[in-house]
């Protein structure tokens, strides 16, 4: 469905690497002796480079019992491995800090990444840490106890904010089969019952280099680059075996769904969020101009029909296409003395009027401006770019991001509507309100 440039006789050729395909300047490689993909993309004039490894696995691919275990992996895989610990004065953030590295990870539905912002000069000290980690986590009893406090600590936070709460809800609502439908942080019961052993099962399970994208992006020598990871990462075995699909299709959702939830507080907030394709869908596009029209910026229409009418101090709304069928969301905070039911309703209003009609011209370019701006934007310094590039390969293809920004300028009215019209439907909607509660609430 989407195309990447022609390979181009320019790119580097090491021994044990091979050149895949190119496109928007990002050149991907794989290692000949366990599949692990690289992307490069010589970026700025700064000697400054970022080095990121994401992994192909998230919450989607937890099972019941063992939810939040690619997070929990996410905090021990920095209690290190036998070269890189604590105890022995050579922990990854002291060596990383050390040398003004920036270092950290982040987990999500699709993927896990881990990431390193430094120096050029320093960048082999990060493809050897992350290459130890990948197969040699020490993952010790007494360090699970001890994150388990820190995650429980930031489930607890998570779970005391209501728009985190909500958020929470509405997905657990949504999807009644689909992993998707659980927290990436896990449920608590997991969480207090999960054991080492089923930790470095589920390690042993995925952190493999055919299962993981390494990305450098910066001011560096591509040669240098790939020979620094062949050498680092070459020696690591495939996995043992293929990676276990995750075979569960969310079931089509026959009628609208709704959840509440009651906390201590003092704004209600209503969020309504209808089923999505996938990504790599064709209606993923153009839902992300739809969340544009409706909700970003004074001139949205949720924004005038609601903050400009009193009835909301905030609107938003995004699209979360992910790998599997999504949500698309749309979150608005009431205004003392409005109710959630006339919230709603105006909500419903200006949705239905998009799946009734089309933008008008000016609405979708000023709509498709925004998105392909916002999207220059974050793409400002080699974290970002490393950031942006992440998302899309969570998702199965990292050319969606180099492609993004033309694809959007290609949107066209009928291409809205559509996708408007397959996605706001009543029967596959989800309404969560958020009722602020003075005082205690009962568990």
């Amino acid at each position: 469905m989407y195309r990447t440039q022609a390979p181009e006789s320019s790119h580097c050729t090491v021994d044990g690497v091979s050149f895949i395909r190119e496109s928007g300047g990002i050149r991907e490689y794989r290692l000949d002796s366990n599949g692990l993909t690289i992307l490069f993309l010589r970026h700025g004039v700064l000697p400054v480079v970022t080095f990121m490894v994401t992994y192909r696995v998230g919450s989607r691919n937890e099972t019941v019992g063992l939810t939040g275990a690619t997070h929990f992996l996410e905090h021990l895989m920095f209690k290190g491995t036998a070269k890189f610990n604590r105890r022995a004065g050579t922990s990854v953030f002291e060596i990383l800090q050390r040398v003004g590295a920036q270092v950290n990870a982040t987990t999500w539905f699709d993927r896990t990444n881990y990431f390193e912002q430094m120096p050029a000069s320093q960048l082999s000290l990060a493809v050897d840490i992350e290459a130890d980690r990948m197969r040699g986590i020490l993952l010790r009893g007494e360090d699970v106890e001890a994150e388990r406090t820190v995650i429980l600590n930031e489930f607890d936070r998570g779970e005391n904010e209501p728009l985190h709460k909500l958020f929470h809800e509405v997905w657990a609502t949504a999807f009644s089969a689909h992993p998707y439908g659980h927290p990436t942080i896990g449920w608590r019961s997991d969480i207090e019952a999960v054991t080492a052993a089923d930790l470095r099962s589920f390690y042993d399970t995925y952190y493999y280099p055919d299962n993981a994208t390494a990305s450098v992006v910066g001011c560096i020598d591509e040669g240098q680059t790939l020979e620094l990871i062949r050498s680092a990462f070459g020696g690591i075995e495939r996995a043992p075996r293929p990676m276990p699909d995750v075979r569960t299709v969310e079931p089509a959702q026959r009628g609208e769904r709704r959840v509440t939830v009651r906390m201590t507080g003092e704004v209600g907030a209503v969020m309504i969020a209808f089923k999505t394709g996938r990504q790599l869908d064709d209606t993923s596009i153009p839902l992300d101009v739809v969340a544009t029209i409706l909700a970003d910026g004074k001139n949205s229409r949720l924004y005038g029909s609601l903050v400009d009418e009193g009835l909301a101090s905030s609107v938003s709304a995004a699209c979360a296409a992910l790998r599997d069928p999504g949500l698309f969301y749309i979150y608005a905070t009431c205004v003392p003395g409005i109710t959630h039911e006339s919230l709603e309703t105006a909500i419903t209003n200006q949705v239905t009027q998009l799946v009734d009609e089309p933008p008008s011209g000016a609405e979708l370019r000023r709509a498709r401006t925004l998105v392909a701006a916002q999207a220059a934007f974050a793409r400002d310094g080699s974290f970002q770019i490393a950031a942006q590039l992440n998302e899309a390969i969570a998702v199965g293809d990292w050319t969606l991001y180099p492609t993004y920004i033309d694809r959007v300028n290609r949107v066209e009215r009928d291409d809205v509507h559509r996708a408007a019209r397959a996605t706001f439907r009543v029967d596959q909607r989800t309404v969560g309100y958020y009722i602020p509660v003075r005082g205690e609430v009962d568990e």
